[in-house]
């Protein structure tokens, strides 16, 4: 299930568009202002950010830049009619697309499904650079100077998303959801032994990444 990310001061907006994406089948995260939104992805993954530009504290301008310095997910911004100047702005600051205010939400839904579509599809042919490492999500394998090696399933998508999202802390729960889905039924120990296995398949072989522990929360990769 994707997860969106809603932030408007609006407690009005913010319902409808919880409760259509939630409709969609996608699960939604909100948030009222920008610094309340960068503290809920900091707690949940997040696929797609939905971004009010007028907000109190830090408005959407300066959170679509701190989304674009730390994570590499689509931008709506979402402008009042005929400010032009917010557009360009918002595209200026990294944003994806805009909508005008008032919408209609099954519009917003249309752009989210596209710009998901577009960065999956963008996800699953770029290779990921790590010095001399990069990982091909097209052919699961990945490649160390001038020697390609093929990974397991699973430790291939658990690497894959760590190095997706450099620096990032998941949780085992999460780190579940995404790579094994949110039907399993097994513990929490199997994320620690893919770690454990891509940390001794990879020690001898390169020092462009480690894979860290967050104690007593999860695992992050970290680039040299």
């Amino acid at each position: 299930m994707e997860r969106i990310l809603m932030v408007d001061d609006d407690p009005n907006i913010v319902n409808i568009v919880e409760l259509n994406l939630s409709g969609t089948g996608y699960e939604v995260v909100t948030a009222n202002d920008g610094r309340q939104a960068l503290k809920r992805m900091a707690e949940k993954t997040c696929d797609l950010a939905v971004v009010d530009v007028m907000m109190p504290y830090m408005d959407g301008i300066a959170l679509t830049e701190a989304i674009r310095s730390e994570y590499d997910i689509p931008v709506i911004i979402l402008t009042a009619k005929g400010q032009i100047e917010d557009k360009a702005a918002g595209f200026k600051a990294g944003t994806d697309d805009y909508l005008v205010k008032p919408f209609d939400p099954q519009e917003l839904i249309f752009r989210i499904k596209a710009l998901l579509r577009r960065y999956n599809i963008d996800e699953q042919t770029q290779p990921i650079r790590l010095g001399n490492v990069s990982i091909h999500p097209d052919s699961y394998t990945v490649h160390i100077d001038d020697k390609t090696y093929k990974l397991p399933l699973k430790e291939f998508e658990l690497l894959h998303l760590l190095a997706s999202y450099r620096g990032q802390v998941f949780s085992r729960e999460q780190l579940i959801e995404r790579i094994w889905g949110m039907d399993y039924a097994g513990e929490d120990r199997t994320v620690d032994v893919h770690i454990k296995r891509l940390r001794s398949r990879f020690a001898k072989l390169t020092d462009n990444f480690t894979i860290k522990t967050a104690r007593g929360i999860g695992y992050y990769l970290e680039d040299a």
